[in-house]
């Protein structure tokens, strides 16, 4: 039986598909350290005894990039390509939360995220939550933490991305 990290690999490949999909952040090393000098929460993790549950990922960077993306006029790669450590960051993309099927509905996902947002929040005036709907469970978990924090919350809406 595959441990939690190997479950958590192929939930990722399975929901993102990103090998398949070059206008989305393929998460490897390289992104994983830009994520780090941006800020040291972008990536969160909650684990037990077994590995890895969940998995979150966000991204701070500006309106103006927020902006261009929600209007499809620039990819996810994009924007991570125009996001620097040292900006002015006011907007946050969710970019995803990832939790293993029986951990869900627990508010796993909506804990660790918020921790994470209260953290880069003390660093940015974030003033804006964005996302991309790749299932019905993230756009609730985002509309969720919009609410909690009293922010805007705003949507990139492809046709594709709808049918799932």
């Amino acid at each position: 039986m595959p441990n939690n990290f190997e479950r958590m690999l192929v939930l990722v490949g399975e929901v993102f598909d990103v090998k398949n999909d070059p206008d989305q952040i393929d998460v490897d090393d390289s992104v994983m350290a830009k994520l780090r000098t941006i800020h040291r929460d972008t990536m969160s993790e909650f684990s037990n005894q077994d590995g890895p549950v969940a998995w979150i990922l966000l991204i701070p960077t500006t309106v103006e990039t927020m902006n261009s993306f929600v209007a499809g006029s620039i990819t996810e790669r994009q924007l991570l390509a125009q996001t620097e450590p040292g900006m002015k960051f006011e907007a946050l993309y969710l970019c995803s939360a990832t939790v293993l099927p029986e951990f869900r509905h627990k508010g796993i996902a909506r804990q660790l995220t918020l921790k994470a947002i209260t953290a880069m929040r003390l660093d940015f005036p974030i003033s804006a939550l964005y996302f991309w709907k790749f299932s019905d469970d993230g756009a609730r978990l985002s509309a969720a933490l919009a609410t909690s924090l009293g922010l805007p919350l705003f949507e990139r809406i492809e046709p594709h991305r709808l049918e799932q």
